[in-house]
């Protein structure tokens, strides 16, 4: 019907799914390759060598068709599972430099933890599902990666 708002029930419907997750690690922001003058006038107070801590938010988001059966782009209780999977068990509660290999030679960002999780996520979920790792650091720093 021309001017209809009504879509053809036979067409593909596409839906977003977020979870939120969050977990709790510390880490310091050190560089291998600067000298310890350049970590400290690049990432001040994140560089002392003890480390410092957050508590991360994590909103991972999938993309793809509402399945006519079922009415899910996935089961949200699979999702649940591969979160738990790919970021509580290797990240939460947990020194990101010394207890996860990834970052003994990556610096440990925020931006770069996106990219672990998106990593690692987009293995553990079935095929270009995986739309968008968000994490909110803190309250006012948010990184988004969307595997570009």
């Amino acid at each position: 019907m021309a001017g209809s708002s009504m879509r053809d029930s036979a067409a593909e419907r596409i839906g977003y799914i977020t979870r939120i997750q969050c977990f709790s690690a510390c880490h310091r922001l050190h560089s291998i390759h600067l000298s310890d003058e350049e970590n400290k006038r690049i990432y001040g107070k994140c560089n002392n060598p003890n480390g410092h801590g957050h508590n991360y938010k994590v909103e991972v988001t999938v993309r793809g068709n509402i399945d006519r059966l079922t009415g899910m782009v996935m089961n949200l209780t699979d999702l649940k599972r591969f979160i738990e999977e790919v970021i509580m068990i290797p990240l939460d509660h947990k020194n990101l430099d010394k207890d996860v290999p990834y970052f003994g030679s990556v610096v440990s960002t925020t931006e770069n933890v996106a990219v672990y999780i998106w990593d690692n996520m987009v293995k553990a979920l079935p095929p270009n599902l995986l739309y968008e790792i968000k994490i909110h650091e803190t309250d006012k720093n948010v990184v988004i990666y969307r595997g570009e």
